[in-house]
């Protein structure tokens, strides 16, 4: 038997080993007893304290020679080695045995198949960008370049009606969805509250976001409240495709997978919608796209949609247009501009993913490092914050003086692009405009610069002037291209211009909690709203919303809000029980 079938053999029995227990919500993945974890640690243990090794075999209680005694060969067993002690008697030396296979020589001797390179290398390199467990990254890669569209899947339930990767992944989605509930206290409370009265029967939901796991904790709230789910993925890199098979595998309607085309982009959304015999009454939006799709080839369902809930600022700058001109014919939820969503998830939630996503991707070392953050909104602030506490010098490019004035008076140089695009290192934008960065600056970076978006999306970047015969692109790994300029120079540009973020690492679970609550709160309010009470129209949440989902999370931090007086309360003029903001505060 090869070594490579023996280990085959244990990835196996490793992997059905792992399916097969339940993570305990308290129990880390790293705690799990294994070869490489528990074991290795008691045997690293047991090193320092001096005891014998769990792993190592028992010493031999037979008398090793001395140190100084001599080796040479003896002739009386087949060139084996024996000692000369002191007094002139031989000893034979102690014989290690040696474990040999049967076609050992001619197995190490083939030379890996072009397949066989083709699919460690790939292996490798989603390892370390893909969000997903490792082990679900090394299944079924014999059909890797297999497109979902060519498939038949179903569940074990025998239904059909979704597009995704692999279902056979379901099972690793199912720990990551369960992982992501522990840090969602809110959408869970929610879940639990509701459940009950079911605000959403009869609701019947098409959804276009990032399908992760925190999604599906979204959707599965969603349904647990009564709502029927059709969904596709906003951005064709972010989709966790195991987490896509585990809501394939528990009966969504999902049409997903990570590395889609653009023509895939637009008949996943396509597929989610056009359903004989289904009508969509609620849109619940990341970016404006199922928007836009609807309008441009549907636009008889609008007569039976109640609402449309938008995330992004790109999606509410689309609903604000369409409003502006007369053409948006149903109520629209602006949970963008919501309190809970600008100042923690935009703000926090980038904080903290901006160095995942550069690390993952570039392995950057920060300090030292020139960077320039387009745009000083909530993702502003949190990027530069986060780059300034790890020692890089940090510039920011801004066109609105009141937050370019927050953003000299937190420390960082105010500059326009042009000023310092030679010598940075680190190019990010995050306006939710267009052609924030253009060819023109592209040719000015210096060699080795790197480029990314934390913007929705991606029109921030010029990507598309990069796309001509002078240049050349190199795949260095998922995510990250090399585009090399005929003099040799060359920029590192990190997911093709999109979202940086959720396409090549992961984000906060707990961050993403309270903005899953506000989408939730806002399709219950704007789904069973009397007719009359929204106009076709775009609305910002009610501050008593934000308060409410605010609330929900403070548990988790044992937090105690402090209660006003009656006196106090009057004094302010406000109720006890809140809101404690007046509606356009953010």
């Amino acid at each position: 038997m090869s070594v490579q079938v023996v280990a085959a053999k244990m990835a196996d029995v490793e992997l059905k080993d792992v399916a097969g227990k339940e993570l305990s919500p308290v129990t880390s993945q790293a705690e799990e007893k294994s070869p490489s974890g528990g074991e290795f640690n008691a045997a690293a243990e047991s090193v320092l304290k001096g005891e014998p090794s769990p792993l190592s075999p028992a010493p031999s209680t037979a008398k090793m020679p001395q140190a100084s005694a001599m080796k040479r060969p003896d002739p009386q067993h087949n060139g084996g080695d024996a000692f000369v002690n002191r007094d002139g008697t031989v000893a034979e030396a102690p014989r290690m045995k040696k474990i040999q296979f049967a076609d050992q020589k001619q197995e190490f001797n083939k030379r890996p198949t072009k397949i066989g390179r083709r699919s460690l290398s790939r292996s490798i390199s989603q390892s370390s960008t893909d969000s997903y467990s490792s082990a679900a990254s090394y299944t079924d890669s014999s059909d890797d370049e297999t497109s979902p569209r060519d498939k038949q899947q179903k569940n074990s339930k025998g239904n059909g009606d979704f597009c995704i990767k692999n279902i056979k992944q379901a099972d690793f989605g199912r720990r990551e969805i369960e992982i992501a509930e522990q840090e969602m206290p809110a959408l869970m409370a929610l879940r639990k509250r509701a459940q009950g009265e079911k605000p959403l029967a009869g609701a019947k939901v098409v959804g276009c976001t990032h399908i992760t796991a925190q999604t599906a904790v979204l959707m599965e709230t969603l349904a647990a409240l009564g709502a029927q789910c059709r969904w596709a993925a906003c951005n064709i890199y972010s989709t966790q495709n195991e987490v896509a098979a585990a809501l394939a595998e528990g009966g969504f309607s999902v049409f997903a997978w990570k590395g889609e085309s653009e023509d895939d982009f637009w008949w996943c959304i396509d597929r989610c919608v056009n359903l004989e015999g289904w009508q969509p009454n609620m849109i619940l939006d990341d970016g404006g796209d199922l928007t836009h799709w609807i309008y441009k080839k549907y636009p008889n369902m609008f007569k039976k949609i109640k609402g449309i809930v938008e995330e992004s600022v790109t999606g509410v700058h689309r609903l604000y247009q369409l409003s502006k001109a007369g053409k948006l014919c149903v109520p629209a939820m602006n949970v963008n501009d919501s309190v809970t969503k600008q100042k923690f998830d935009n703000l926090y939630c980038c904080r903290e993913s901006i160095l995942d996503g550069l690390k993952r991707t570039t392995d950057v070392m920060f300090g030292g490092k020139q960077v320039v953050v387009c745009g000083y909104g909530e993702v502003g602030k949190g990027c530069c914050a986060a780059l300034k506490a790890m020692g890089s010098i940090v510039y920011v490019t801004e066109i609105d003086p009141i937050c370019a004035l927050q953003a000299c008076m937190d420390g960082f140089r105010l500059v326009k692009l042009n000023e310092v695009i030679r010598q940075v290192d680190i190019v990010i934008t995050c306006t939710g405009n267009k052609n924030v960065v253009v060819r023109e600056n592209l040719d000015r970076m210096k060699n080795g610069c790197i480029v990314c978006n934390m913007g929705h999306s991606n029109t921030e970047i010029d990507v598309a002037s990069l796309r001509t015969p002078e240049l050349t692109w190199e795949r260095v790994r998922s995510q990250v291209d090399h585009v090399i300029w005929p003099d040799g120079k060359r920029i590192v540009l990190l997911a093709e211009g999109r979202l940086l973020n959720l396409s090549c690492s992961t984000v906060p679970t707990f961050v993403l909690s309270i903005t899953a609550t506000t989408q939730a709160l806002a399709l219950i309010e704007l789904y069973n709203a009397p007719e009359g009470r929204y106009k076709q129209d775009v609305y910002l949440l009610p501050k008593k919303m934000d308060e409410y989902v605010a609330s929900l999370h403070l548990p988790t931090f044992d937090a105690h809000l402090t209660e006003l007086s009656d006196e106090q309360a009057k004094y302010l003029g406000l109720n006890k029980n809140g809101p404690f903001k007046p509606n356009y505060y953010r």
